[in-house]
């Protein structure tokens, strides 16, 4: 049932039972101990206290089922990750609270504080996702808002705080309804340039009247709307932006975009974008090392699913799952739809295995948001985490087996391509049905684990620890560029021990509206060292380093070495 579908079968149906927003079935769940790690929900004793206002008031309108997403960032530089959280507000007219984004400092002893005020961000917007980069190259990390209507940038000054800087910057006077967005160099001139996804064209002022039983509103499909291109700004250096969307080949009016990625697809160094388009094809924008892309995703293979139809795509994420050297991805849909497991072939093709790899029949009642991969259990395979939730309350009047709230879950690899959902084992109630929606990974109590932020659409934020029992190691590598991007964002890092390689991509983007933290982590079992680490830094420029120890930070600035640094 494709989302059209969905809501034309909302109309006249009998409730069927459905999961609440808190089964005790589940939160009982003790973690499974086999698994050698679980999770520990420490959202309230770790100071996190938020809520997400989607603004809804009965006028059911179309970007509240959309939002919102997440971020880890270290935006003061003191080598710990912060947690920044994007809100909506209420629409003009139907005013009943002051909401507004909520930027977490990390208090280093597993709390954080609310330094939003301080921060100079407790500002009013209508905000759906985040992109952190340091565009100025000054080495602290600045962010995009992406909104219902005007964007904003907010350049961090180094002192704790940010300024409003979209005006300055050549970015204003753009209003849309976008998504997702991330900073990367697309021309590998060492400055970052910015890419946004939009939507569709949607304004309160333009909302339509959709209706299951012609007198009362409902949540249109994105088929109500004509679509919006997604906008492509090449940095300048002196602080501002162009846009050169059409110049580029990004421009497509066509697109219905939610997701993004970045990935090598063709691995000549060069960063290419993976595109997430809902009930439109996806798109893979192939760079052609001149300022200018092409899309390839029909012949990727990667456009539409197995059976040639465009999908309600959401999120996205590119990883070296197979730790085969090349970059697979996935693709969270609509329910029935099943999530997109794409792998390369011997042609340089995409395949999509997501049956055979054993996440397609367990997502296909579920509608996917966030993904990231990461290795959840330290044992030297990518998992994939997913935030699912549907978009509608009334979903339940269909089906029994889809809630509007829904577990998320968590498919551990188990290193010969398969995957299987362990999510009701690890703990802290993960699998506790959500409204889920944004998903960002990052290591913020420093111990060498990955942790995961999630969010829920009108709902709260989540926080889980991630704690390891089984003795697995890791190593981690925050890389500082020189004459590449600060951030070194599209430098791949390989590490090589016992015959085995893994290698990772520093990314900003990817999930649903939210951003992962940028020091890269490999789990490594119970190996104690690795022999080597290879990087290449998005100049092409590469450096290798021999014989590091497991259970260490180091860090990696380009064209003066390696250090460790202190604990992780």
């Amino acid at each position: 049932m494709n989302r059209r579908a969905f809501l034309r079968n909302l109309a006249g149906l009998a409730a069927a039972p459905a999961l609440s927003l808190w089964d005790p079935r589940v939160a009982r769940a003790a973690p499974n101990p086999a698994l050698g790690f679980h999770f520990t929900d420490v959202t309230t004793s770790a100071g996190i206290h938020f809520l997400h206002n989607s603004g809804a008031f009965g006028g059911k309108f179309l970007p509240e089922t959309l939002g919102s997403g997440c971020a880890f960032l270290d935006y003061d530089g003191d080598g710990w990750q912060d947690i920044l959280l994007i809100n909506g507000m209420d629409w003009a007219g139907h005013k009943r609270q002051r909401s507004t984004l909520k930027l977490y400092r990390n208090n280093r002893n597993g709390t954080f504080s609310d330094v939003t005020r301080a921060a100079g961000l407790d500002i009013e917007m209508y905000g759906m996702g985040v992109a952190v980069g340091d565009y100025n190259n000054d080495g602290f990390p600045d962010l995009y808002i992406t909104c219902v209507g005007q964007n904003r940038l907010f350049r961090n000054t180094g002192k704790g705080t940010f300024v409003d800087a979209t005006k300055a910057s050549g970015l204003a006077g753009r209003e849309t309804l976008s998504t997702s967005a991330l900073w990367f160099d697309y021309d590998r001139d060492g400055l970052l340039d910015l890419f946004v996804c939009n939507y569709v064209k949607w304004s309160p002022e333009h909302d339509v009247f959709c209706s299951l039983d012609g007198k009362h509103k409902s949540y249109c499909t994105p088929e109500a709307y004509r679509g919006e291109t997604c906008w492509l700004f090449h940095n300048r250096g002196d602080g501002s932006f162009e846009d050169v969307t059409a110049r580029s080949g990004i421009f497509d009016s066509s697109s219905k975009s939610l997701g993004v990625a970045m990935l090598d697809y063709d691995q000549d160094g060069w960063p290419d974008l993976l595109v997430a388009n809902d009930t439109q094809p996806n798109k893979l924008y192939r760079n052609q090392h001149n300022g200018t892309f092409k899309d390839v995703a029909v012949e990727a293979g990667i456009a539409f699913s197995a059976e040639g139809k465009a999908r309600a795509g959401m999120g996205v994420d590119v990883a070296d799952y197979r730790n085969s050297g090349n970059p697979g991805v996935a693709i969270t849909n609509f329910d029935n739809e099943m999530i997109g497991l794409y792998q390369v072939t011997g042609k340089g093709d995409y395949v999509d295995v997501a049956m055979p790899g054993g996440v397609g029949q367990a997502s296909k009642d579920k509608l996917g948001f966030g993904c990231v991969f990461f290795d959840a259990d330290l044992d030297g395979w990518l998992d994939l985490a997913v935030a699912n939730g549907h978009i509608d309350e009334t979903v339940r009047n269909i089906r029994g087996n889809v809630g509007y709230a829904q577990p998320p879950q968590l498919f551990l690899n188990d290193g010969s391509g398969k995957f299987r959902d362990v999510a009701a084992g690890v703990g802290g109630a993960f699998a506790q049905p959500k409204v889920g929606r944004g998903l960002a990974y990052g290591d913020f109590d420093r111990d060498g684990d990955l942790d995961l932020l999630l969010t829920t659409n009108n709902g709260a934020a989540f926080l889980y620890r991630n704690d390891q029992s089984a003795g697995n190691r890791s190593i981690r590598f925050q890389l500082t560029g020189t004459k590449s991007n600060r951030d070194a964002i599209g430098a791949t890092v390989q590490i090589f021990y016992n015959g085995m390689q893994q290698s990772r991509l520093v990314k900003g983007g990817s999930s649903y509206l939210s951003q992962s933290e940028l020091p890269v982590t490999f789990g490594l079992g119970k190996q104690d060292k690795i022999e080597r680490v290879l990087v290449r830094w998005p100049n092409g420029a590469t450096e290798e380093h021999k014989n590091l120890a497991a259970g260490r930070a180091y860090h990696l600035v380009e064209g003066k070495g390696i250090s460790p640094q202190s604990g992780f």
